[in-house]
């Protein structure tokens, strides 16, 4: 299953410029996601993270990560319900365990996130995060989230 931007928008509540995600290239509901951001210039953080030296902040590579997660807790609960989506359901991100930030991550970086269900008991999900830039990590973390009305 792939995802394009208009299937994310439907299923998260981000905007411009919280919307960290642009495709999500492939879901195994209830167990892993693999989704895609393209790092630009254009980045509102980058005037001010840092001048002359743009390096995208940390906290959004794991806010990345966490909405990838809940894409993931979003469509395995809707292929639950059965079609249609599920309203006023949102991801609420819980937790973060062992965050590591590897290398920075500045504009032209294509960012591959992937995330795999660690442990599931819906509407409580943990997630192992990790993201690429090519093949070399540049962050991770175990991340909690949960399922709730909006």
């Amino acid at each position: 299953m792939e995802l394009d931007i208009k299937e994310i928008m439907r299923v998260l509540p981000h905007r411009y410029p919280f919307l960290l995600v642009d495709r999500v290239d492939e879901v195994v509901l209830g167990e892993r996601i693999v989704a895609t951001k393209n790092v630009t210039i254009n980045e509102p953080f980058f005037p001010g993270h840092f001048p002359g030296h743009p390096i995208m902040p940390g906290v959004l590579l794991v806010e990345a990560m966490a909405q990838v997660g809940g894409i993931l807790a979003y469509k395995t609960a809707e292929a639950a319900a059965g079609e249609g989506d599920l309203g006023t359901k949102l991801t609420y991100f819980m937790g973060i365990d062992n965050c590591k930030f590897r290398h920075p991550v500045g504009p032209g970086d294509t960012l591959r996130m992937e995330l795999t269900v660690t442990k599931s008991r819906p509407p409580y999900w943990k997630l192992n995060g990790r993201t690429y830039v090519g093949d070399k990590l540049v962050c991770e973390a175990d991340l909690a989230a949960m399922l709730t009305d909006g």
